[in-house]
């Protein structure tokens, strides 16, 4: 048996393949509610063979959704009907997992086939809020966060986590990576505060750890948390490997079961080095060195090449983004090119695969 499709458990969650569909947003929702387009959506995944389906970025407040047309999970209501998704994604054998998200200085913008232009109040957008009042590149100053709104945000994490397990997600991603705000605060770029949450490493990461430490109590064992990071800015001077590595080891001590690994995202002055699987070192390294389990992202596109990352040893599954909207049946594929058999529901018995 190929690695990509053995089993894995993470943390008190035993996935039954390592080809996972990573947290893409859909820009789709209403008033963060869920519609018709996400069910279609996530049912294409959960029926293409995908071990782990993730629900993209999900607001905690109104205020941290990217676009007025993000999901959220601040309200019984929306958490409701979220719970459709690991529903169904349980009745074909997948996991669900969902990534719990604020934008920061980079919320109150339209969709990307918009231009991801900043909306205006009238319009139905929003003062946005982060470390600092540091503006993101062509966007509107942001509100510094103070103390008293920082405590609060800890409770909004902590209470869309309670929403995510009462609508049976098995795995909660906490997301702190792409530029948003928790990436915000780890980054020297973004963050320029003074008192306990700015300045040196250990008070940059202190939200992030803080959170994760409070998710951790509400998480249960046997369940599955995770973190999504960027590795690197891609800027001298700012957030790198090495920061994540330090970041990573004390995640882990704090009970992360795993650490989705991407990067960039703080400034349109990133000089990122692409090219197929460019990311993956940055997962191999923060699992050599801290003994964490990584998942790796970004320009994998085929089985044969998510195999390799695999049999190498460092990764233990891979996020697969553009591919799988490509092809919701991106793990089928990649089983056919492996020479494995993925069982498909009975549905698509019929379909083949060249």
């Amino acid at each position: 048996m190929s690695k990509l499709f053995s089993p894995i458990k993470v943390g008190g969650i035993e996935i039954k393949n390592r080809a996972w569909v990573s947290a893409m947003c859909q820009y789709s929702a209403v008033n963060g509610l869920i519609q018709d387009w996400h069910a279609v959506n996530y049912g294409a995944y959960i029926t293409g063979g995908a071990g782990l389906v993730m629900v993209e970025a999900t607001a905690v407040r109104p205020e941290g959704r990217i676009t007025p047309g993000c999901t959220g999970i601040w309200s019984d209501q929306q958490a409701q009907l979220l719970a459709e998704i690991p529903r169904f994604a349980h009745r074909h054998g997948v996991k669900a997992g969902i990534q719990l998200a604020h934008a920061g200085r980079k919320a109150s913008v339209s969709e990307p086939w918009t231009g991801l232009k900043y909306v205006e109040h009238a319009d139905g957008g929003w003062e946005t809020e982060a470390p600092s009042a540091i503006a993101f590149e062509g966007y509107p100053e942001p509100r510094e966060l103070t103390l008293a709104e920082i405590a609060k945000l800890k409770l909004d994490f902590a209470a869309g986590a309670e929403r995510a397990l009462s609508a049976d997600f098995d795995l909660i991603e906490i997301h702190s990576a792409h530029g948003y705000l928790l990436h915000e605060f780890l980054s020297p770029i973004s963050n320029k505060r003074t008192d306990e949450y700015g300045g040196s490493f250990e008070n940059r990461i202190r939200l992030l750890c803080e959170i994760a430490s409070e998710l951790r109590l509400i998480v249960p064992s046997s369940h599955a948390l995770a973190v999504r990071i960027s590795a690197t800015d891609w800027i001298d001077g700012g957030w790198d490997i090495d920061q994540s590595v330090e970041l990573c080891r004390e995640l882990k001590a704090r009970g992360i079961d795993l650490i989705d690994v991407s990067s960039a995202g703080i400034s349109t002055a990133q000089d990122i080095k692409l090219g197929p699987a460019y990311q993956t070192a940055f997962a191999e390294k923060i699992h050599q060195e801290t003994g964490i389990a990584t998942s790796a992202v970004g320009s994998i596109t085929t089985g044969p090449q998510a195999e390799e990352i695999l049999q190498r040893g460092d990764v233990e599954a891979v996020m697969i983004g553009r591919a799988m909207l490509a092809n919701p049946h991106w793990p089928a594929q990649a089983a056919n090119d492996l020479g494995e058999e993925l069982p498909l529901p009975n549905q698509y018995l019929r379909a083949v695969f060249n």
